[in-house]
């Protein structure tokens, strides 16, 4: 099973609050068998503990320390919000990209998005992607 697939993909999403975004991404990790349901109450805990806003429009919701148990595979999750969710602090991410990481796999793969979503090149491909093939591509031309 590929880390990200079409399937975890979810383009032009309208969530309320930042909540309803991360519940967004957490539900298609757990759709797509990567983490059983709890996980999503974990990664909403861990955004009211420190939140996941990194810059540059991106949010990258994941679990707790103690949420491991909860995930049965690695996967990532992409929610594209064209008209933004506020995110606190006067912070708006257009991208909410979440992770369920088994093993030490957490890391690099937050590396990973990082680097991708770093490129303003890469973040203009990614707000004007219309396939959840197109998101995927992008994401995998950068997944080293």
């Amino acid at each position: 099973m590929s880390i990200l697939s079409t399937n975890k993909v979810k383009l032009n999403a309208k969530p309320k609050d930042k909540f309803e975004a991360i519940r967004l991404a957490g539900q298609l990790l757990v759709d797509a068998g990567h983490a059983s349901a709890g996980y999503i109450d974990k990664m909403i805990e861990r955004e009211q503990t420190l939140s996941t806003f990194m810059g540059n429009g991106l949010a990258i919701p994941h679990g707790t320390q103690d949420s491991k148990s909860l995930i049965l595979s690695t996967g990532l999750s992409i929610v594209q919000i064209p008209d933004g969710v506020d995110f606190g602090d006067g912070e708006t991410a257009n991208l909410v990209i979440g992770i369920a990481a088994a093993g030490n796999d957490h890391l690099d793969i937050l590396t990973n998005v990082a680097m991708i979503c770093s490129e303003d090149e890469n973040i203009e491909q990614i707000m004007q992607a219309s396939t959840p093939e197109a998101m995927v591509k992008i994401f995998e031309s950068g997944m080293e």
